[in-house]
């Protein structure tokens, strides 16, 4: 079944219900691991398509072993490198992003990243898509995790989520979705950083857990009488 169907059936959940009934299945997210924007770029490069409890594993190593500055990426030893970015699948080319991302901010930024985060949006997000696998939803999950713009930030496992509970449709190109669901959903969001960082987490997490890519567990799912997705499912199926 298309997701793209589901749009003929109207939206039955506000944003803040959503996000407020995620918490509660799931709790309150836990504090954000790191905020720096180089140590977050070096997280979304240390491990190439590995799980949260991979990358979180290879990431406590390149903190421990060689440190989380430009400098620290620079000056250590290939070999180490390999070794925390076997997390991953394809280390040797971790590696190169992980000297990349370094070389970056030296020639461009003085080792110090934090005055992106002044600038106005536009051209932070600019500067921050300069850095290995840094696309515009990476970029602003780093200004928006800095509490610097209100910014609905999201990852494929949160924007699955928001389509399937209707409210954008899902286009073959990813970055029309996620624009698109900026501007749905623009009307309901918080005006509050911190707000849509647990917004961001608990979407996030839905999406891992239940709201998954392949077999969602609908059954599972408290949110399944106000989903589209579900809707659609149980609409198709005549019964016997």
């Amino acid at each position: 079944m298309s997701e793209h169907n589901v749009y003929d059936m109207p939206v039955l959940i506000g944003f803040a219900t959503l996000i407020d009934r995620l918490a509660k299945l799931y709790g309150e997210p836990a504090p954000l691991p790191v905020t720096e924007p180089f140590a977050m770029i070096l997280w979304e490069n240390v491990a190439y398509l590995a799980n949260d409890a991979k990358r979180a594993e290879a990431f406590d190593e390149l903190r421990t072993k060689v440190g989380l500055t430009p400098a620290a990426i620079r000056q250590a030893k290939d070999a180490v490198l390999l070794s925390i970015a076997s997390k991953g699948i394809v280390p040797a080319g971790t590696v190169d992003k992980l000297r990349a991302a370094s070389a970056i901010a030296r020639d461009s930024f003085h080792d110090d990243l934090a005055p992106i985060l002044d600038k106005p949006l536009p051209a932070a997000k600019k500067d921050l898509r300069k850095f290995p696998a840094i696309g515009e939803p990476a970029a602003e999950k780093i200004l928006l995790f800095n509490q610097r713009f209100p910014i609905l930030a999201m990852d494929s496992n949160a924007l699955r989520v928001l389509v399937r509970i209707g409210y954008a449709p899902e286009h073959r190109n990813y970055s029309t979705t996620y624009k698109n669901m900026q501007r749905a959903l623009a009307p309901q969001l918080p005006k509050d950083s911190k707000a849509l960082i647990r917004a961001y987490q608990l979407l996030r997490q839905h999406g891992q857990e239940l709201c998954k890519r392949n077999s969602p567990l609908c059954d599972q799912c408290p949110l399944r009488p106000d989903c589209a997705y579900f809707r659609e499912i149980a609409a198709s199926v005549v019964p016997s």
